[in-house]
């Protein structure tokens, strides 16, 4: 009679026990990452009155007469390993973890021992560090080796991911070494005749991220043959100055910068009249226009401007070629071009000019002088009946160099370098008399191959589904700063349940070894913006709970009827 008893009330203890369990798995229905639990029953040690006894010849065998004792709360068990639906958030520090072969868990330290979790809500605490949002348990991983140039991860003991630390909040500048110039050149556009030519400007970056504009011009040569000369006009720094300029004032050759001996050269004569006349009562050497018959005076390098107004500029020429036969191209250049700079060469910024039969006190010689213009930049060959381009500087070369290293250092000893300019993207097209032409850092096949950068900020973070995490910068760079690792466990639900989401070790779970593992050894992966929700399925915790329900109140009749016996057991003194 009191065994019953006993048996009711052991009932009620354990059904209460599940549904204490039930209870916490419905009110954790909404927790990220939550595991839920279920409860499994085992029969108490039963009471033996009588042994069972073994047949023999005459009897057969009885067995043993036992009594129960009642029920208990036999094991707990969390449904660790079942994982939770997606739950989008759309920010790239929620992370969920995708199982493969194991159940992957992130670690985190809370200052004095490393616990697991697969709740993924993380955030950027105050000092730079990826850590908890609940709790602010910082996230475990490996950190970068920059030693070898390439940032590489070193799968060591794991530590605090500090990805926002100052050395990581700036991606260092690059020098350019690479550019490239593409698009259409048409004969048609009449940019590539005038006297500036077809002007294009090219900026890049020093070691220290400083810009520079390069600027180039373009040149018709000759339609026909498909020939074309790119000069390089100008080098300006961030502050306007034109270091090409000073590299040349400085008594450099310019084709040490951009240039070949090798380049085109055009043979031009003059065709202004010069007469030694006497005007106005002032003897000198006199000019005259042919085109307004207007006589001006030749006093040196200079026009005597106070005879005759205005000033006439210069003298036109006209190529020609070896015969003497003029070609049509022509070239204007000023009184100090053709009678200054020792009456023989001058170097300019974009032309070599050398004259051959002038003789200053013999005007007339300038009816019979020759002009020869070299330009200070290379040839490009193009192919009339197919549009592509041959050749840029010398046949069999695509590419060609722009020394800049030789302007020196401009600002705090920052280092330009050399810069080789693909132009096989060219083409040499009719495009209704416009052309295209546009020069780009970095490589045609791989923009950002050579490109340089100026200093950048960092502008964001992302983890790829390898748990790598990657800084971006105003400057176009991606850094790897380091790789959150992950845990696994022989039996993870042996983990023992620390509450906040975390999880600690257990003789029964497996040891931690420090290191971790990547989480795409096994085919697992981490997703960003989503979070695993709770694996609590109510449907079967409200079947769960009304079966704990009836069992409870049986339990309790358990009692009801045993005390109703015990009573009646009483009364029979009566």
């Amino acid at each position: 009679m009191m065994r019953s008893l006993f048996s009711g009330v052991a009932g009620l203890k354990t059904h209460q026990t599940k549904m204490d369990v039930i209870g916490n798995n419905i009110s954790n229905v909404n927790t990220v990452a939550f595991k839920s639990s279920s409860t499994t029953f085992a029969d108490i040690m039963y009471q033996t009155t009588q042994q069972a006894s073994g047949a023999t010849a005459t009897r057969g065998g009885t067995n043993a007469k036992q009594i129960g004792l009642g029920v208990t709360n036999g094991a707990t068990k969390i449904s660790i390993t079942s994982g939770g639906a997606a739950q989008s958030t759309g920010d790239a520090l929620d992370i969920r973890l995708t199982d493969s072969n194991s159940t992957n868990f992130f670690i985190v330290s809370n200052g004095t021992e490393n616990l697991f979790t697969r709740a993924g809500s993380f955030y950027i605490d105050g000092a730079g560090n990826l850590a908890m949002t609940t709790t602010g348990y910082l996230v475990m991983g490996w950190q970068v080796d920059t030693s070898t140039g390439e940032p590489i991860i070193v799968k060591d003991t794991v530590s605090p991911l500090r990805v926002m630390q100052p050395a990581n909040l700036t991606s260092d500048p690059e020098a350019t070494t690479d550019a490239n110039f593409s698009g259409i050149i048409d004969k048609n556009d009449k940019q590539f005749q005038t006297t500036n030519g077809y002007a294009r400007s090219l900026t890049f970056y020093d070691n220290l991220g400083y810009s520079y504009t390069a600027k180039f011009a373009l040149r018709l040569l000759n339609a026909d043959e498909g020939q074309y000369s790119i000069e390089l006009t100008n080098v300006l720094d961030q502050d306007n100055n034109d270091l090409l300029a000073k590299y040349i004032n400085a008594g450099n050759d310019i084709q040490n910068i951009f240039g070949s001996a090798d380049g085109v050269t055009t043979e031009y004569k003059v065709i202004d009249a010069i007469s030694n006349t006497s005007v106005g009562g002032v003897d000198g050497i006199y000019y005259k226009d042919p085109t307004t018959n207007q006589m001006y005076r030749l006093n040196g390098a200079e026009m005597d401007d106070t005879v005759v107004p205005p000033v006439k500029l210069g003298y036109t020429f006209i190529s020609v070629d070896e015969n003497g036969v003029q070609t049509g191209q022509s070239k204007t250049l000023s009184l100090q071009e053709v009678f200054g700079v020792d009456d023989v060469i001058m170097k300019g910024a974009r032309n070599v000019i050398e004259t051959s039969g002038i003789d200053v006190a013999n005007p007339a010689s300038l009816a019979t002088a020759r002009l020869s213009v070299t330009n200070e930049g290379y040839g490009l060959q193009f192919d009339t009946s197919e549009g592509f381009i041959v050749y840029a500087g010398q046949p069999g070369s695509m590419a060609l160099n722009l020394n800049t290293a030789l302007l020196g250092p401009n600002y705090d000893d920052a280092a330009l370098s050399n810069i080789s300019i693909d132009f096989s993207q060219l083409k040499n097209f009719d495009n209704g008399g416009t052309s295209t032409v546009d020069p780009k850092r970095g490589q045609a096949a791989s923009p950002t191959i050579g490109a340089g950068k100026k200093l950048g900020t960092m502008t964001g973070l992302s983890i790829s589904q390898d748990g790598k995490i990657y800084g971006s910068y105003s400057n176009g760079n991606t850094v790897l700063l380091g790789q959150i690792a992950v845990a696994q466990f022989a039996n993870a639900s042996g983990l023992e349940e620390r509450g906040d989401n975390c999880y600690q070790t257990t003789l029964n779970s497996g040891e931690f070894d420090g290191i971790g593992i990547d989480i795409s050894a096994d085919g697992s992966s981490m997703n960003t913006g989503q979070l695993e929700m709770s694996n609590v399925d109510l449907s079967a915790e409200f079947t769960d709970m009304i079966t704990t329900q009836r069992g409870f109140q049986a339990n309790s009749r358990i009692i009801t009827v045993s005390d109703t016996m015990l009573e009646e057991l009483i009364n029979l003194k009566r």
